[in-house]
C-alpha cells in the first residue's frame, strides 16, 4: 500500500512538473526591408506577463511556459507581429515597417511597454499588465527608433502628440551647451611638416548624437566630435608584441569622398590585462542627486549603471559614495567590494532634490579618494551628472581650474553623462580631459552595460598615460594633410618631448583610431594653402623624392608613460607610399571611414567634398564584419535615419 501511495505521489509530481515546464526560445529579429537586426524590440509570450527585449544585435531569449504557443513582437515604427512557435526553439523574425507617422506610432506604443525596465542581460522579465512609458524613457532616454520609412519631416514630429507624451520637446535641448569646435584645416607639409596630438579614448559624442537622432532631431554641429564617433566602435588591432603597453598599426588607401586623396589610418592598441591580474581599486562614486536629475533617464539610470559596476568589483576593491545637491554628503565610507548588497542599498536609497553644488562635491570626492589612496592600486573618481552646476564653482573656467589643481593627487576623474535638455557637454568634456579620465554619455541601459561591463577594464584601469602622437610628413610625397577630428587634443610640436605636458590615457584593451587625409604631391586641390614669396629670406623648394627616404610618406612617433612613471618612452614607425585600393582594405578601415564621412556630413564640414549619406551607408553595410554586439548594424540604421532627417537642411549635402 505504501509503495502504491509513493508511486502515485511521484506520478502526480511528474505531471505537475510537466504542466509547469517551459521551452527556452532564442532568436533574432530583423527588418524585412534591409535585413538588419533591430535592437529594443519587445518580445512577449501571448496571454502572459512574460517578456523581454532584443539586444543591440537583435537577439532575444525567453522562456515560454508549456501550453503557450504564440510570441508577440512590437517596436516603434513597425507593425506588431504575432508568431506561432513551432517545433524549433530558434526563430528568425522579420518585421515590416509601419506606414503610420512617427508621432502616431509613439503614442500608440507608449501605452504598450511595461513599467519595468528590461533585464540587462536580455533574459525574460515579468511585465505587469498595466503598462506605462517609463521603461521606454529609461531604455532610450526619451528616445524612439527612427527609420527612413516612418519620418515625414522633423517639423511634423515636433508638432506630434509625441511631444505631450514626453518623448521629445525641442525646447528641452535649448539649455544644452557644447564647446565650439574650429574644424582642422589642411596644412602645407613643406611649411608645417609636424602634426602633434594627444590620444582620445572618449566616445561620448557618438551616444549623444545617437540620442538626438533617435529623438527625431539632427544634433548641434558642435556635439559632433568626429574622433569620438570613430572610436566608439571596437576594432581588431594588433597589440604590443614586446614589453610596451601600446602597439601601433597603420593602413593606407584612398579617401572614399575624394579618391585622388590618400587616407591614412593610425591605430593604437593598449595591452589587455586579465581581470585577476588587475590591481585593487579605490573608487569614489560622485553622484549628482540635485533636482535636475529627477527624471527617468537621469538618476534612475545612474542607479542602474552604478549597480552594474558594483557587480564587477572584487573583495579587494573598495567603494565610497559621495553625493551632492544643495549640499555635499558622504553617503558611504570606503566599503569592500564583497559587501555588494550594502553598496547597492545606499545607491537604491538616493533621491533627487535641491540645487547643484558640483564644485563642492568634486572637492570632497578628491579628499575621500586621497584618504583611502592605494599605492600601486587603481584610484579613481567616477562622476555621474548632467553637468548642470549652479552653486559655487560652476563655470567651465571654474571647473578647469579646480580639476587642474586637484589632479596632482594622481586620482583620475572619469565622467558619466546622463540626461537631456540641460545637458552640459562642454563642462563634462573639460572635467574628463583635465582630470585624466574617460568621458562617456549614457543614454540607455544598453549603453550602461557596454561601459560598465563590456569595457570595464578599459574604463577603469590605465595601462599607459600621457600618450601623444607626432607625425612627420615627407614634403617630397605629401603636398598637404588634414587630421580628422581631435581639434581639442592638438598639441604644439614642442609638447611632444615635454614630459610635463599632460595628454590622454589608455586603459586595458583600449583602441584609438585617427585618420589623416593626405593630398599627394602633384594633385591639384582647393585646400592647400599658399602665401606670397618671402621678402627677407629665400623660400626653400620642396625636396625631390630621391635618396634614402624616397619611398617614405611619413614617420609616426608616439610617446607614453607607464602608469607609475613620470618619464616617457618613445616608439616610431615609418609608412611607405604604397596605398592599397579602398576595397582591399580591412573591414575596420572601411567601417571607420564611413563613420568619419557620416561625422563630416553631420557637421556640414567644408571638407566633406564628395561625401554622401548613401555612400557612408553603403560602405558601412559592406564592412560590418563580425558584428556580434550589433553596434555596427545600429550605426547603419542611425545613418539612414539621419539621412531622412537631413531633408532640406542647407548644412547637409542634398541627395
Amino acid at each position: 500500500m505504501k509503495k502504491l501511495i509513493l508511486i502515485t505521489l511521484i506520478v502526480a509530481a511528474l505531471a505537475a512538473f510537466k504542466c509547469t515546464g517551459t521551452r527556452h526560445i532564442t532568436g533574432t529579429v530583423f527588418a524585412k526591408e534591409d535585413g538588419l537586426p533591430i535592437p529594443g524590440v519587445t518580445v512577449k509570450v501571448d496571454g502572459t506577463n512574460i517578456g523581454t527585449q532584443t539586444t543591440n544585435a537583435g537577439k532575444f531569449t525567453i522562456d515560454m511556459p508549456d501550453g503557450n504557443t504564440n510570441l508577440t513582437f512590437s517596436y516603434v515604427g513597425y507593425k506588431t507581429q504575432k508568431i506561432k512557435v513551432g517545433k524549433a526553439d530558434t526563430l528568425k523574425v522579420y518585421m515590416v515597417a509601419s506606414n503610420n507617422s512617427l508621432g502616431e506610432v509613439v503614442v500608440t506604443k507608449s501605452l504598450g511597454i511595461a513599467n519595468n525596465p528590461p533585464v540587462a542581460n536580455g533574459l525574460a522579465a515579468t511585465l505587469p499588465g498595466v503598462a506605462s512609458s517609463q521603461s521606454v524613457l529609461q531604455e532610450r532616454a526619451y528616445g524612439v527608433a527612427v527609420t527612413s520609412k516612418n519620418i515625414k519631416s522633423s517639423a511634423q514630429f515636433k508638432s506630434s502628440a509625441a511631444t505631450s507624451a514626453g518623448y521629445f520637446n525641442p525646447a528641452q535641448t535649448n539649455d544644452e551647451s557644447y564647446q565650439t569646435i574650429k574644424e582642422n584645416t589642411f596644412s602645407n607639409a613643406k611649411d608645417n611638416p609636424l602634426s602633434t596630438f594627444s590620444v582620445d579614448v572618449d566616445a561620448a559624442s557618438y551616444s549623444n548624437v545617437r540620442r538626438f537622432i533617435n529623438n527625431g532631431q539632427l544634433p548641434p554641429v558642435d556635439a559632433v566630435r568626429v574622433e569620438e564617433m570613430i572610436n566608439y566602435f571596437k576594432y581588431d588591432l594588433h597589440g604590443p608584441t614586446n614589453s610596451d603597453p601600446v602597439g601601433i598599426n597603420t593602413e593606407l588607401s584612398s579617401a572614399p569622398w575624394n579618391p585622388k586623396h590618400r587616407l591614412l589610418r593610425v591605430g593604437l592598441k593598449a595591452r589587455t590585462i586579465n581581470m585577476d591580474k588587475l590591481p585593487p581599486s579605490n573608487l569614489v562614486f560622485l553622484l549628482d542627486v540635485s533636482g535636475s536629475m529627477a527624471e527617468p533617464n537621469k538618476l534612475n539610470l545612474v542607479q542602474s549603471s552604478m549597480k552594474m559596476l558594483v557587480d564587477q568589483l572584487r573583495p579587494q576593491d573598495r567603494v565610497a559614495i559621495v553625493t551632492y545637491s544643495g549640499e555635499v554628503g558622504l553617503k558611504l565610507p570606503a566599503t569592500p567590494g564583497s559587501e555588494k548588497q550594502k553598496i547597492k542599498d545606499v545607491i537604491d536609497g538616493l533621491y533627487a532634490s535641491g540645487s547643484t553644488a558640483g564644485g563642492a562635491g568634486i572637492k570632497m570626492a578628491y579628499r575621500i579618494a586621497r584618504e583611502n589612496f592605494m599605492k600601486g592600486g587603481n584610484n579613481r573618481i567616477i562622476m555621474c551628472t548632467d553637468g548642470d552646476f549652479n552653486v559655487g564653482d560652476s563655470s567651465d573656467g571654474d571647473m578647469e581650474t579646480l580639476i587642474t589643481r586637484e589632479r596632482s593627487s594622481n586620482v583620475p576623474l572619469s565622467i558619466m553623462g546622463f540626461g537631456m535638455g540641460n545637458y552640459k557637454d562642454s563642462k563634462m568634456e573639460i572635467l574628463a580631459d583635465r582630470g585624466n579620465g574617460n568621458y562617456a554619455y549614457i543614454d540607455n541601459i544598453t549603453e550602461a552595460r557596454k561601459t560598465m561591463i563590456s569595457e570595464f577594464g578599459g574604463t577603469l584601469y590605465t595601462v599607459a598615460k600621457d600618450v601623444k602622437v607626432q607625425v612627420e610628413f615627407n614634403p617630397a610625397k605629401v603636398q598637404a594633410y588634414r587630421l580628422l577630428g581631435y581639434e581639442d587634443r592638438l598639441l604644439a610640436k614642442e609638447d611632444f618631448n615635454n614630459d610635463k605636458k599632460d595628454a590622454g590615457d589608455m586603459g586595458s584593451g583600449h583602441t584609438v583610431t585617427a585618420f589623416y587625409e593626405i593630398v599627394p604631391v602633384g594633385v591639384a586641390d582647393d585646400y592647400s594653402s599658399s602665401v606670397d614669396p618671402l621678402k627677407y629670406q629665400k623660400t626653400k623648394p620642396a625636396p625631390a623624392a630621391t635618396g634614402t627616404y624616397s619611398d617614405e610618406l611619413m614617420t609616426i612617433k608616439f610617446r607614453y608613460k607607464q602608469p607609475n612613471s613620470d618619464q616617457s618612452k618613445m616608439s616610431l614607425v615609418t609608412v611607405n607610399d604604397r596605398p592599397v585600393t579602398f576595397n582591399s582594405t580591412s573591414v575596420d578601415f572601411r567601417f571607420a571611414s564611413a563613420v568619419a564621412e557620416f561625422g563630416m556630413l553631420l557637421r556640414g564640414s567644408e571638407f566633406k567634398q564628395g561625401s554622401s549619406f548613401d555612400q557612408a551607408i553603403s560602405i558601412a553595410k559592406s564592412a560590418k564584419g563580425n558584428d556580434e554586439d550589433g553596434y555596427r548594424s545600429e550605426f547603419v540604421r542611425l545613418a539612414e535615419s539621419a539621412k531622412s532627417l537631413a531633408g532640406n537642411n542647407p548644412m547637409i549635402t542634398k541627395e
